[in-house]
């Protein structure tokens, strides 16, 4: 075989390599681009979002369900605007829950669901009413030291 087409197969091996390498790497950081199910937009309005960031992903029951979109200050409200959309295959009660929850202790947060039992659904561009905010260490350790201190 000759140093030309030995050459030309090593070429052809690194371009293949990396642009599998490119695919997984953008499959696992669950790049939006490949996602192409049918899926609703919601937003729900919260106090306080902590570290929740953008392609959060939204569980129910642990399942994920969806995806944060957007997150906006809404200056009207001094609330913080939380946009995700939700795959078309789960529809959710009028009455659920939103909750911002961490993975583990110290993990990622994430955006909860929990259904309630209205017989309505939630539609694209419906806003979720119920919320709760993120739990913030520091703030948690802030009352804790601050009653400590009255005591």
């Amino acid at each position: 075989m000759s140093r030309t087409v030995l050459d030309l197969w090593v070429g052809f091996f690194v371009v293949i390599s990396a642009a599998a390498l490119l695919f997984l790497s953008l499959k696992v950081g669950s790049f939006a681009g490949f996602n192409s199910a049918p899926s609703y937009v919601l937003q729900a309005p919260f106090d306080d979002i902590g570290g929740l960031k953008v392609r959060a992903p939204v569980k129910s029951a642990g399942v994920v369900v969806g995806r944060v979109s957007d997150i906006r200050f809404d200056p009207q409200t001094y609330r913080a605007v939380v946009h995700f959309s939700v795959d078309a295959r789960y529809e959710f009660p009028r009455d659920t829950i939103a909750t911002i929850m961490t993975s583990g202790l110290l993990g990622e947060q994430y955006l909860g669901l929990e259904p309630g039992a209205d017989v309505e659904v939630l539609k694209g561009g419906d806003t979720v009413q119920m919320t709760q905010s993120a739990v913030v260490l520091e703030k948690l350790i802030g009352q804790f030291m601050f009653n400590r201190a009255a005591e």
